[in-house]
């Protein structure tokens, strides 16, 4: 199994966070390599800001990921933001643990190095997401109802 060191930060006072317990069994269950990372849960404001610095994106989006480094260890961060998950959750109809365990999966896959970018990467990573999420207990995240 691979070693993981994990820092959480919780700079978001919404209710409904996941624990640092949970947060750890999910990324545990995606990890592919060693890895050291830091999980910060943000508010509104900071990841506005962050999307707005990093991707020239002007509004809160749910998670972002920022590997750092593959050697000698795979090395980086990802941020998730609180109330776009809450609102997201609600919006969706999915519990909102669910959608907190799914988005810690997706950023920990980008930070494995996964990504969406078309058709076929996409489908590899939502294979992925949906067979880790099931394995902990949570339904398909893509089936909307």
């Amino acid at each position: 199994m691979p070693q993981l060191s994990l820092s959480i930060q919780f700079a978001s006072k919404a209710d409904g966070l996941p624990s640092r317990a949970q947060l750890r069994r999910w990324v545990n269950a995606t990890l592919r390599v060693d890895t050291e990372a830091t999980i910060r849960v943000v508010d509104e404001a900071e990841g506005r800001m962050l999307n707005n610095t990093y991707r020239g994106k002007d509004y809160a989006t749910n998670v972002l990921t920022f590997p750092l480094t593959e050697e000698p260890h795979l090395m980086g961060d990802i941020v998730i933001c609180a109330p776009v998950v809450i609102k997201e959750a609600a919006d969706q109809k999915k519990a909102v643990e669910a959608h907190f365990a799914h988005l810690t999966v997706h950023g920990t896959l980008h930070l494995h190095g996964y990504d969406h970018l078309n058709d076929e990467q996409a489908g590899l990573m939502e294979s992925i997401e949906v067979t880790t999420l099931q394995k902990l207990g949570y339904p398909n995240p893509y089936l909307i109802t």
